[in-house]
């Protein structure tokens, strides 16, 4: 039987497991993003971990969540985070660049690749064809130091409209500015 995208995009990407729904498997990871909110535990671990540069394709770092600056503790942390996008060389993304799951699908969505972000959002990037998958800060750390995710092969059930939308119904778009995605790793941070 033909496997439909998702079952293709998990093939694509299995290290190790077979793909029976339910049994445990080790997937690839191509690109990571992470926000502020998270993102600061993150860097901690890859320090604890000993990372000199990032294993993946692309990892990028938004700053998007604690905007507030009631004292100097988010804008050290976003410091913080800037400093290790450039010792690790991910992007990093200021205060104002956009939202984080939005921004990464627009700039470095490609089709065919997988995704793991500490955003709860960062599943949106299934609508470009991506293995896109919430996580924890820690699991993202070991994607980014070119450890592969362990997960449980979901079940995988196929939805088929028919028909034509009714008026007024379309796509969600939404804009945002960004890095310049043609720029080096951390670029925005130099």
């Amino acid at each position: 039987m033909p496997q439909n995208v998702t079952q293709k995009l998990v093939s694509a990407h299995l290290v190790h497991g077979k793909m029976r729904p339910g049994e445990p498997i080790l997937i690839r990871i191509d690109q990571t993003l992470t926000q502020d909110a998270t993102g600061t535990l993150v860097m901690l671990a890859l320090e604890s971990i000993g990372l000199d540069r990032a294993r993946t394709e692309l990892s990028a770092q938004y700053v998007d969540h604690n905007l507030l600056e009631a004292d100097h503790l988010n804008a050290d942390d976003h410091l913080f985070l800037e400093s290790a996008c450039r010792r690790f060389g991910l992007w990093y993304s200021r205060a104002g660049d956009g939202i984080s799951h939005v921004v990464h699908m627009q700039h470095f969505g490609k089709p065919g690749k997988s995704l793991l972000g500490s955003d709860s959002h960062t599943p949106a990037a299934g609508a470009l064809g991506m293995l896109a998958i919430g996580a924890g800060g820690l699991d993202v750390a070991l994607a980014i130091s070119g450890e592969p995710f362990p997960t449980t092969m979901p079940a995988v059930l196929g939805v088929e409209f028919t028909g034509k939308l009714p008026p007024w119904v379309s796509a969600k778009m939404s804009s945002s500015r960004c890095c310049d995605a043609t720029a080096s790793p951390a670029a925005s941070a130099r």
